[in-house]
């Protein structure tokens, strides 16, 4: 068993799902890692009940790092299963479900990072580099999108949705991320 502390392998994780989503493709210039950490302090709370099934794969997030990197379960389950799954987990574990399960293209390559950084820019995010890092702002931010205080089209939510005949604020968020893959690639 490799021997680490708690703090190296979550500092270790969260370098690791900081790479999934700012490679040198989507972000080579500036860096994101205020936001990134901050996002990862937040728990992600929900108020519809389907959507732990995405609290459920920011989890899952863990043991993959876990198997990549060939440590034991045991560990990952004593290091990092002491809290609830982070708004940041929900994120990158949401965009590479995106990517692999739906929108996976050999030819195009892995665009995990712009179906992350789509919903960060849904949220009025990309602003926030660490020069421009605002903790009020992104507090306030994420008390919306958790409360469900965006609007009906999902305008200030992870996904906006243009003429969608439902209200994306009672939907869960696995059906909102369908409707705004079928509303871009239908567009």
């Amino acid at each position: 068993m490799i021997k680490m502390t708690r703090n190296e392998l979550n500092n270790e994780y969260f370098e690791w799902m900081y790479q999934l989503v700012c490679n040198d493709k989507y972000y080579k210039r500036l860096s994101y890692r205020k936001l990134l950490s901050h996002l990862h302090s937040i728990d992600f709370i929900y108020i519809i009940g389907m959507d732990g099934n995405r609290a459920e794969d920011g989890i899952g997030l863990r043991y993959r790092f876990g198997y990549e990197h060939q440590y034991e379960e045991p560990m990952i389950a004593t290091y990092l299963d002491d809290r609830f799954c982070s708004i940041l987990e929900m994120l990158t574990a949401l965009a590479i479900r995106c990517e692999e399960h739906i929108m996976d293209d050999p030819d195009i390559g892995n665009r995990t990072g712009q179906w992350f950084w789509s919903m960060i820019s849904n949220l009025g995010l990309e602003f926030m580099s660490d020069t421009k890092f605002d903790k009020r702002y992104l507090d306030g931010v994420i008390s919306k999108f958790l409360n469900r205080e965006y609007k009906r089209n999902g305008e200030g939510g992870l996904f906006t949705v243009k003429n969608c005949k439902h209200d994306l604020r009672t939907a869960e968020i696995w059906y909102q991320m369908c409707w705004y893959l079928d509303d871009i690639i239908v567009s």
